[in-house]
């Protein structure tokens, strides 16, 4: 950060010791550098639009140098050595902006002391049989946790519960994203830490905590000196969250087994179908983060924390859950032709520039209809009555990552800041 910030001021003095002639020559030659490299750093911090505007602005500067450096009269050698300073500063200002890396939990924060009465649950119906297939229950008496398997007819809440009431200083989950939250529930109300066990068919919370969903047993070592990591939970009237929940036509795809397949793909496929000219509006009202009133969307998505949405099939991820802020997405679709339209863009990772795309975030929500409003909530189909009220609970729970785990997101490994923080990352204290 500190020599990107440093070949930005050498290449303006490189105009200053070596540019002849007027001194209106000289004053557009350094503002147009001055633009042409802030332009460039915003141009690589950036995705999308923003981007595009940087990248522009970043040519304008540049040819407004040339242009003045020529008119007077400096020599090629002044252009080549101002042009190789800002090209520099560029490329480190993306070095320094973008935080992605080859890091590990381990080396984010100090490991918590080792479970002493350590406990998983695990369903076994889960990921298609991913506890019997890494033998976990096993795996877990040889580690000194205690294995709890649900059998048909358990309750996951109150067997949460009792472990507790055994004196369970660390409990932890073996299956989907549902159970998952139903176990963080208990922990959070108890203040115990949570082990996430990647053992259910997609396991997005594991992959937006930084857990290897591929090496399931390893997920264990989060017991034995596990490094904690403080995120945030939600709420949709009173039920606890940790990813998404979904209204509307997503609502209804959440349901279908092609969503149950992890064929989103293809049930956002049929969206020109669901829209055509006899379909009905969904009684859905809202307010988004402008103040606009909405009286009908045909996708609404909460999140625990923003995602980073590049297209809704893909779903994305959370570049941190510590934000203390819901992620808030509405779509609306008016006719069968706007639902191809938006599909040809989605596929394109350009679905931002639907102009029914609304994105904002807010630590609540409150979404009312005309009658009971079905949702999905981590992908477990369910109705409730109006109003549905969404509320963020900040640092509602401490989890464990095994120290070997990548720690952080696909989101968080490839974010940037902002160029505006160069000088603060330069001072360490970003």
């Amino acid at each position: 950060a500190a020599a990107a910030l440093g070949g930005g001021v050498l290449a303006l003095i490189a105009v200053l010791l070596f540019a002849v002639g007027s001194f209106g020559h000289i004053i557009a030659s350094l503002v147009g550098i001055a633009v042409a490299v802030t332009g460039g750093w915003y141009f690589v911090a950036y995705r999308g639009v923003r981007r595009v505007i940087a990248g522009v602005i970043a040519l304008v500067g540049a040819g407004v140098a040339v242009v003045a450096l020529l008119s007077a009269g400096a020599q090629l050698v002044t252009l080549l050595i101002a042009a190789a300073l800002a090209g520099v500063s560029v490329y480190l200002a993306r070095v320094a902006t973008n935080t992605h890396g080859e890091t590990t939990a381990a080396d984010m924060a100090a490991p918590h002391a080792p479970a002493k009465r350590p406990v998983l649950i695990m369903n076994p119906w889960s990921g298609g049989g991913k506890v019997a297939t890494f033998n976990l229950a096993d795996e877990c008496k040889a580690r000194g946790i205690e294995p709890v398997v649900l059998t048909r007819g358990d309750d996951l809440v109150q067997l949460a519960e009792d472990a507790v009431a055994r004196g369970a200083d660390v409990i932890g989950m073996a299956g989907g994203d549902g159970s998952q939250a139903l176990v963080a529930t208990v922990a959070s109300k108890h203040g115990l830490p949570h082990v996430v066990i990647p053992a259910g068919t997609r396991n997005h919370l594991a992959l937006d905590l930084g857990v290897d969903r591929d090496d399931v047993v390893g997920s264990l070592d989060a017991y034995a000196g596990g490094i904690p990591k403080t995120v945030d939970l939600a709420t949709v009237n009173g039920r606890v969250f940790v990813n998404n929940v979904s209204l509307g036509l997503y609502a209804d795809i959440v349901k279908s087994d092609a969503y149950r397949d992890a064929k989103l793909r293809t049930a956002l496929d049929t969206l020109p179908d669901l829209l055509g000219p006899n379909a009905d509006s969904l009684d859905l009202h809202f307010v988004d983060g402008e103040g606009e009133h909405h009286d009908t969307a045909d996708v609404v998505l909460v999140s625990n924390n923003p995602y980073d949405l590049e297209s809704l099939g893909g779903v994305g991820t959370r570049a941190r859950m510590d934000t203390g802020e819901l992620g808030l997405l509405s779509v609306t679709i008016d006719s069968a032709v706007d639902a191809r339209r938006f599909l040809a863009l989605e596929t394109a990772g350009r679905v931002h520039s639907y102009p029914g795309w609304v994105e904002w975030s807010t630590p609540r929500f409150e979404l009312n209809s005309g009658g009971p409003v079905a949702l999905g909530v981590d992908g477990e189909s369910l109705s409730m009555d109006p109003p549905i009220v969404f509320e963020t609970m900040p640092g509602a729970l401490t989890v464990l990552l095994p120290p070997q785990a990548p720690g952080q997101s696909p989101a968080a490994r490839n974010s940037t800041v902002p160029p505006k923080e160069l000088w603060d990352i330069a001072l360490g204290r970003s």
